[in-house]
Order: C-alpha cells, then structure tokens, then sequence
C-alpha cells in the first residue's frame, strides 16, 4: 500500500523523438509579386543645437548655498526630532515595565 508505484519506462518518449511532428514541405509565397523602385533612405537629422553653458553668478552661488543649507537643517531637525521621539517612547515603556514588575512582585509577596 505504501510502496512507490513507478510507471513503466514504455509511457515516457525516448530522447531522439519528439511528439509534435516536423513542418516540411511548406512553402511561402513572396509578401508581392509587383516591382517597386529602389527605396532611398531618410535623411539624417541635423544635430540639435547645443546648449549654452550654465554659468553662476556671484547671486545665484549665494542662493544655492542658502537653500542647500536650508534643507540640510530642515532634514536635520526632522530626523534628530524623530530620533528623541523615538528615545522618548522606549523610555516610558522601559519606566511601565519596572513599575509593572514592581507591582507584581509586591503583590506576590502579601
């Protein structure tokens, strides 16, 4: 009841047959029979024009310090913010957890 029962080696194609017979003798006609002049090829598009250099002015340096300076202690704040409210909560549950355990020892001991 609990032995394998493996199928005969006859039911599984050998390696050199296939199941789908080969397509041959098929033969298909020209896409048309009508003669076209020889095509010629598209012109090449000229080369876009290149672009003016970006130069800085002593103003425009001045305003891209600033507001990279600006965004650094914007992010800074956030992420330093949400590290003290991070330090904060595992605080009070580490406060609970020994005010908890207090309790029930006090209460194991009466």
């Amino acid at each position: 009841m609990f032995t394998p029962k493996i199928p005969p080696p006859d039911t599984a194609p050998t390696p050199g047959t296939s199941l789908v017979p080969p397509l041959t003798g098929l033969v298909h006609p020209p896409a048309c029979t009508c003669h076209h002049p020889p095509t010629v090829p598209a012109p090449v598009p000229a080369a876009p024009p290149t672009r003016p250099a970006v130069q800085f002015t002593p103003g425009s340096l001045l305003v891209a310090a600033a507001g990279g300076t600006a965004m650094v202690l914007i992010i800074g704040t956030v992420l330093v913010s949400m590290l003290l409210a991070t330090a904060i909560t595992a605080a009070s549950v580490a406060l609970c957890a020994v005010v908890l355990r207090s309790l029930l020892n006090n209460q194991k001991g009466n």
